[in-house]
C-alpha cells in the first residue's frame, strides 16, 4: 500500500504493526520539519500509548510544545517534528482538545494501545485527503485511492451514484468515492473506531456553518481602512508559520490578485529573494507569464518561467489517472501539474493563493447570480419559462448563423463566437425557480447527469440537503458558503494536493489558515464588495505593495484550450474513448446524448468540452483502473 503512493514521499518509508491487535500502519515521508530520522513514522508517543501515520504540516507547533514544557514538565523530546509534538499533546490534552489547538493542513491515522481506538481525524478546511472503508472484514485507509486498491482485499465496485456527481459537478463530492463502500473522511472531523465494533462515531470538532453563522451574527465593526489592516495582520500571522520549514521554500505566482498579495507579503517577511515561479502557454488568451513576471521584478523576487508548448501539456493527459487515483475533470489540472513540477526542481514547499475567490467573494457568477435573479423577480415565472423555451427552440447552430455574423461586428465584450450556445445556457437560466437554481445551473456540467449514467441516482450533497445550511440574509454569502464547503476541498484543494505530491512537492494554502478564514467571514458585503469590487479588501492588502497597473486587468483562467484539442491532436484518443460499441459494452453511460455532444463537437457547431471532458475523464481513468 504505501508503494502505491511512494510519489507522496520518497524520502522514507516505514511500517508498524500490531499482530494481535490487527492494526497495521504504513507512511511514506516527504521530510519537511525535521530531516532526521527523529521524524521517522509511523511514530510512537513517549509513553508507548499512540502510533501515529500523519500526512501535513502543524504550523503552530513549537507554540504547541512550549505550552507542553510549560506544563507538567518539559517532554522528553527527541527531535523537533510536528509530529512528535502532537503524540505529545495527545496524552497530555487528549484528540479533540489537540486538534482544535492545532494550526494547520493534516490528515492523520492514531491507534491508542491503551483503549484499542482507532482514531483518524482531517483538516478544518480539506487541504489533506483521507479515504477509509470496509472491504469485507478489513478496514483500509490512506491519502489515495490507489493505497486501498493495493491491499489484498479490496475488491469495490464502481459507485454509479457518484459517477453521476462527477458528471454534474467534474468532481465527486466528500463524503462519497468512485467505489462503493469506500468514503472520504469530511474536513473538521474526526472519526473513531473501537476494536471488535464495525460502526464509526464521528466528532466534528470545526463546524463551517458554524463558523460562518457566528462570522455573520458578529459582523467586523471597524472601518473598512481597519478591515484591510486585520486581514493583513491574519495574513501575516498564517505566513509566519506557513514559512516554516527546513527545506527550500518558494511561491507560486501567476501575477493575480490572489497570488500576488501571498508573495508581496511573504516578500517583505524574507531576508532573501523568495523563489516564484509562474508557467506561460503560447496559446492566446491563456497566458499569464508576463504578468507574473512584471510583478515579481517589482517586488525583487527570484523568478522562474516557464514556456509550455501545447505538446507539453497534451503530454500530461495519459498521466492523468494515475496522477488523480480518481475521476477528476477540472482541466487546470494540467497547468497544475506543469507548475507543481517546474517549482519541484527548486524548492520543496511551495505556497499559493488559492480560497481568495471563495473567502472574499471574487468569482463573477456570485454578482452574476445576483444580478440575474434581481431582474427576473421582476418578470412572472410563467413568463420567465415562455421565454425560456422560445429561446432553446431555436436550435443553437441556427442561433449562429444569424447572430454570429452580427456579433463579429459588436464591440468586443460583447463579441461571441457561438452566441448559441450562450442564449440557450441563459435559457437554463431564465427558468430556474430561484437563485439557489440559478447558482446550481451554474455550476453544472451535465444537467440531468441521473438520465445520462446507467443505474445512477444523485445522492444529497451539501449543495441538496446533505448538511444544514446556515440561514443566511443575503443569498451571495450561501454561494460564498457552498463553495467554500464542497468546491473549494473536493475541486481546487484536491487538484493542488494531487499535483503536488505527484512531484513530491507540498503545497501550502495560507488564507485556508482558520482564523483568516473565521475573519472574512465577519467581513460585510459592503467592505467585501466595497464600490462594487469584488476582493476589495484583499486588493487593499495587495495595492499596498504592489501598483495597481501590475494587477488591475480582466481575470484569466489558469486553463487550457480542451476544446481546439479534442479536434485536433487529442481527436483520436477522444474518439477510441467514446467508441459507440465501446461504451455499450462497459455499460455506465447512455450512449446516444454523448455521441450527439461529440459529433456536434467535432464538427464545430457546439463547443461541449467541459461535458466531454468529465466522460473523457471518467473513462481515462477506468481504462488505466480495469485489473
Amino acid at each position: 500500500m504505501t508503494d502505491a503512493i511512494a510519489h507522496r514521499g520518497p524520502d522514507d518509508e516505514g511500517g508498524w504493526v500490531d499482530a494481535g491487535a490487527g492494526v497495521a500502519l504504513g507512511q511514506r515521508r516527504l521530510a519537511i520539519v525535521d530531516l532526521s530520522p527523529a521524524g521517522h513514522q509511523p511514530m510512537t508517543s513517549h509513553s508507548g500509548r499512540f502510533v501515529i501515520i500523519l500526512n501535513g504540516e502543524i504550523y503552530n507547533h513549537r507554540e504547541l510544545r512550549a505550552v507542553v514544557d510549560a506544563g507538567s514538565g518539559p517532554a522528553d523530546w527527541r527531535g523537533h517534528s510536528d509530529t512528535e509534538v502532537l503524540l505529545e499533546c495527545f496524552a497530555r490534552f487528549g484528540i479533540e482538545d489537540t486538534l482544535r489547538r492545532a494550526v494547520g493542513m493534516y490528515a492523520f491515522v492514531v491507534w491508542d494501545r491503551q483503549e484499542r481506538v482507532l482514531t483518524m481525524a482531517r483538516d478544518r478546511l480539506g487541504e489533506k485527503p483521507l479515504y477509509y472503508g470496509w472491504q469485507g472484514t478489513t478496514l483500509l485507509f490512506g491519502s489515495e485511492l490507489a493505497a486501498l486498491r493495493s491491499h489484498s482485499a479490496f475488491n469495490a465496485r464502481v459507485d454509479r451514484d457518484a459517477l453521476t456527481l462527477m458528471m454534474r459537478h467534474n468532481y465527486i463530492p466528500a463524503p462519497y468515492s468512485i467505489f462503493r463502500g469506500i468514503q472520504k473522511l469530511e474536513p473538521g472531523q474526526i472519526l473513531t473506531l473501537r476494536a471488535g465494533e464495525c460502526d464509526p462515531s464521528f466528532t466534528v470538532y470545526w463546524d463551517a456553518a458554524a463558523t460562518a453563522e457566528r462570522g455573520r451574527a458578529n459582523p467586523f465593526a471597524g472601518t473598512p481602512a481597519q478591515a484591510v489592516d486585520e486581514l493583513e495582520r491574519h495574513l501575516r500571522s498564517s505566513l509566519e508559520g506557513q514559512m516554516m520549514a527546513d527545506v527550500p521554500l518558494g511561491a507560486f505566482l501567476s501575477g493575480g490578485i490572489d497570488s500576488s498579495t501571498i508573495t508581496a507579503l511573504l516578500q517583505t517577511m524574507s531576508d532573501k529573494p523568495v523563489r516564484t515561479f509562474s508557467i506561460g502557454f503560447d496559446v492566446p488568451g491563456y497566458n499569464e507569464a508576463e504578468h507574473a513576471k512584471a510583478v515579481a521584478e517589482h517586488l525583487g523576487t527570484k523568478h522562474t518561467e516557464l514556456y509550455v508548448t501545447g505538446k507539453d501539456a497534451l503530454d500530461v493527459v495519459p498521466m492523468l489517472p494515475s496522477i488523480y487515483s480518481e475521476p477528476f475533470s477540472d482541466s487546470s489540472q494540467i497547468p497544475t501539474y506543469l507548475v507543481n513540477k517546474m517549482a519541484r526542481r527548486d524548492v520543496t514547499v511551495c505556497l499559493s493563493g488559492d480560497a481568495g475567490d471563495e473567502l472574499f467573494s471574487g468569482y463573477t457568477r456570485y454578482s452574476l447570480t445576483e444580478a440575474t435573479w434581481a431582474k427576473l423577480t421582476k418578470i412572472p415565472q410563467p413568463a420567465r419559462r415562455a421565454v425560456a423555451k422560445l429561446l432553446e427552440s431555436v436550435p443553437v447552430q441556427s442561433w449562429n448563423a444569424v447572430l454570429g455574423p452580427l456579433l463579429s461586428m459588436a464591440p468586443g465584450r460583447l463579441r461571441h463566437t457561438r452566441p448559441g450556445d450562450r442564449l440557450h445556457k441563459i435559457a437554463s437560466v431564465i427558468g430556474a425557480p430561484s437563485a439557489a437554481g440559478i447558482y446550481r445551473q451554474l455550476v453544472s456540467h451535465w444537467e440531468m447527469p441521473d438520465q445520462l449514467v446507467i443505474g445512477g441516482t444523485e445522492p444529497p450533497t451539501r449543495m441538496t440537503g446533505l448538511s444544514r445550511l446556515p440561514d443566511f440574509k443575503e443569498f451571495l454569502h450561501e454561494m460564498m458558503y457552498l463553495d467554500a464547503v464542497a468546491y473549494l476541498p473536493d475541486d481546487i484543494l484536491v487538484k493542488v494536493d494531487r499535483a503536488a505530491m505527484s512531484v513530491a512537492l507540498e503545497g501550502r494554502v495560507p488564507m485556508l489558515d482558520h482564523r483568516v478564514v473565521e475573519f472574512a467571514w465577519t467581513l460585510p458585503t459592503s467592505i467585501l464588495r466595497r464600490e462594487g469590487v469584488p476582493k476589495w479588501p484583499l486588493r487593499q492588502v495587495l495595492h499596498r505593495y504592489v501598483p495597481k497597473t501590475l494587477i488591475e486587468r480582466p481575470k484569466m483562467g489558469f486553463g487550457v484550450p480542451i476544446d481546439t484539442w479534442l479536434r485536433g491532436p487529442l481527436r483520436d484518443w477522444a474518439e477510441a474513448l467514446l467508441d459507440e460499441n465501446r461504451l455499450r459494452q462497459e455499460g455506465y453511460f447512455n450512449v446516444a446524448p454523448i455521441r450527439q455532444k461529440w459529433e456536434e463537437h467535432k464538427s464545430g457547431r457546439r463547443n461541449w468540452q467541459y461535458h466531454l471532458w468529465d466522460v473523457l475523464s471518467f473513462q481515462s481513468w477506468l481504462e488505466k483502473a480495469k485489473p
